[in-house]
């Protein structure tokens, strides 16, 4: 049976480990992301409740608490690639999701006898333990999706971005207020890692063949669409690193994704420092507006998840031309607004928050714009790509929380946050300029299994190119 006469059911295993990813990035940005508003819950105790330690932290001391969680997170993507294909994505997941959690829930307890300090190291070794995970996420919808659904599968899997932060800003806000305060922002975070981490283990298979749930068909369906032999999941395939680092596609993702994080880590860090000192919103407010964008953010994922389906359904654009256009209003759509954003104050507070909320709301464009990329480059060492793009790209949340605080020496100055601004409205511009020009989604010639056991590389097995994408069902 080929792939051509076996769709495979509507629903099945591979929309359960959509599910699951989704789930697991909700989880981890979760508790990423909610140290934005701790740390304001933290130091205006008068906005959250009264009732818990407040803290005299320097805008500086906050910096390095808003980075520090990046300082561990780049030390482990390398790692992570490798662990899943030597050890299977299931349990590296596991281990790091577990290993976050049990961070969120010492986090309290580590503040309480080390302030700034003991905050930063337990944010290091979250970021320790959650860098393993994108890799892995890479690797698992490189095993699970048919190309036909690539996009589909990996888009719907990484809305739990957008939900992650939304539930971070907002969520996070609401507990601060109640009776839990700012300590029960850490132990929900940890409740939520545990049972994802159970979920999962129930669940989740490194691959098609290993599912216990998965039906016959499906699994043909899976297996022949990725045109996959027998032993493709016991083989070790060789990295072809030089092939790797000279290819003029994947450099161009590397450096789109950098400035994707400078960007977006701009907004989900210092929002809430920027609606509170800027704005002069108390944080129940803060914690609504705060998510506002990143609720935009959600809904108009999926808004571009509909619209992709639609145009590659009809063959009307390629899968190459479909990632720079939504990666293009992803980018400079932000670029025009956040320059705007810096000229308003707390008079014009309305119409700060709606050009931040167009800001992060077109952003999720980048999703299909340029997250995915690695797949398409190349399935079978999606992983590493993905170990090194995130390395990159998460060296950059650590100095932008740091240049903020170097900038900006006084919360409420206006003048200050616009270079904060206008700096992340220069990155978005030129990596997506950089993008459109070497760019590509077609599967690259080093992707191949037998790469480098040729003399001539370029007679390796040849690789899916990508034209239009047929309909699936």
């Amino acid at each position: 049976m080929t792939a051509e006469t076996n769709k495979g059911p509507a629903l099945g295993m591979r929309h359960v480990q959509a599910l699951l990813i989704f789930l697991n990035i909700t989880t981890v940005f979760i508790g990423r992301l909610n140290v934005g508003v701790s740390v304001v819950a933290m130091t205006n105790a008068e906005t959250t409740n009264p009732d818990f330690p407040e803290y005299d932290w320097t805008e500086a001391e906050k910096s390095y608490i808003l980075s520090s969680f990046f300082w561990g997170y780049i030390l482990t993507q390398f790692l992570g690639g490798y662990l899943c294909k030597s050890f299977g994505v299931k349990n590296v997941m596991f281990w790091g999701v577990f290993g976050s959690g049990v961070c969120s829930a010492l986090t309290p307890l580590f503040i309480g006898f080390g302030e700034w300090q003991a905050y930063c190291g337990i944010r290091v070794l979250m970021g320790l333990a959650q860098g393993v995970v994108f890799p892995c996420i890479h690797q698992h919808l490189a095993k699970w999706s048919p190309p036909a659904e690539r996009n589909r599968l990996g888009a719907l899997s990484h809305t739990g971005i957008e939900c992650g932060n939304v539930s971070a800003m907002f969520l996070s806000g609401m507990i601060a207020k109640s009776s839990l305060g700012w300590p029960g922002i850490s132990y929900v975070s940890a409740g939520i890692a545990f049972f994802w981490c159970a979920l999962w283990f129930v669940f989740a298979a490194n691959h098609p063949t290993e599912s216990r749930f998965i039906g016959e068909q499906e699994l043909q369906y899976i297996e022949s669409s990725l045109k996959q032999n027998e032993s493709y999941h016991v083989t070790v395939i060789p990295i072809p690193w030089k092939a790797i680092w000279t290819s003029a596609p994947f450099l161009a993702l590397l450096i789109v994704r950098c400035a994707e994080n400078w960007g977006l880590s701009t907004l989900q860090a210092e929002i809430p420092s920027y609606m509170n000192g800027v704005l002069d919103m108390d944080m129940k407010s803060n914690a609504f507006f705060s998510a506002l964008p990143f609720l935009a953010m959600w809904c108009m994922s999926y808004i571009y998840l509909i619209t992709a389906e639609v145009l590659l359904g009809r063959n009307s654009v390629s899968l190459t031309v479909l990632r720079k256009t939504y990666n293009s209003i992803a980018f400079w759509i932000p670029a025009a607004t956040l320059v705007g954003i810096g000229f308003l104050d707390k008079d014009q507070k309305n119409f700060a928050i709606a050009l931040m909320t167009i800001s992060v709301g077109v952003n999720s464009a980048q999703t299909i714009g340029s997250v995915l990329n690695t797949i398409d480059l190349s399935k079978n060492h999606a992983s590493i790509l993905m170990g090194i793009v995130n390395t990159a790209a998460n060296i950059v949340p650590i100095a932008t929380p740091l240049v903020v605080g170097w900038i900006v020496e006084e919360n409420s100055d206006r003048s200050q946050w616009q270079i904060v601004f206008i700096i992340a409205s220069v990155f978005f511009f030129v990596g997506n300029c950089i993008y459109l020009a070497f760019g590509t989604a077609e599967t690259q010639p080093w992707d191949a299994e037998d790469y480098l056991q040729l003399k001539n590389p370029e007679l390796a097995n040849e690789p899916y190119k990508e034209t239009k994408i047929p309909k699936s069902n």
